[in-house]
């Protein structure tokens, strides 16, 4: 007569000793990370005194980036600009261009979008019909590529005589617009005509 427990007994060891050798593998290759550099945000490139100018399908500048400091970052495709100065030209109006200054600025990946912070200054050449205009705001988002910009905190401009105070604005170098979002404050004082 065969003893089945005697038997069952190796079977029952030996799934034991296979489940704890999976339990075990698993656990050390968890712990196991790759130190490619990927998962960290360091930088791949820099550079100092940069200039970076984009232009359109005629070959004119639609716009240019420059900087102190310039850094590029793989892990997200970004870029971080120091005392960043971006000059957006008018199509088919070269002499009237949107300035834009900050302390800060990211870039994102394909320079679709730049996010300025700190002390933001946008200044818009005058023209024959208005005089300059100045906006001074904590940050601003532009889309240079569109010629488009926007931001949603407190926005404080003047031009000529006129001065005025809002949260939100929405500015379009395409057509010279400067949309005021709400809470709009100050006194306009129409330029007058040149002789």
């Amino acid at each position: 007569m065969k003893h089945w427990p005697s038997q069952l007994f190796p079977v029952i060891v030996l799934t034991i000793l296979a489940a704890l050798s999976f339990w075990l593998q698993s656990t050390v290759d968890r712990g196991e990370t790759k130190n490619d550099g990927k998962l960290r945000h360091d930088p791949d490139a820099m550079a100092d005194n940069f200039v970076v100018r984009r232009f359109d399908q005629t070959g004119h500048v639609k716009y240019r980036l420059t900087g102190p400091r310039f850094v590029h970052f793989p892990d997200d495709d970004t870029s971080e600009v120091s005392s960043p100065t971006l000059i957006s030209y008018r199509p088919g109006t070269p002499s009237v261009t949107v300035t834009v200054t900050g302390d800060h600025a990211k870039v994102t990946a394909k320079g679709e979008t730049v996010f300025l912070w700190d002390n933001v200054i946008l200044t818009r050449t005058g023209t024959p019909e208005r005089p300059e205009m100045v906006a001074r705001m904590p940050e601003l988002t532009a889309h240079p590529e569109a010629g488009t910009a926007f931001t949603g905190s407190g926005i404080e401009i003047t031009q000529g005589q006129s001065r005025l105070t809002a949260v939100g604005a929405k500015i379009d170098n395409n057509n010279l617009t400067l949309v005021l979002q709400s809470q709009v404050r100050g006194q306009y004082i129409q330029p007058r005509a040149k002789p």
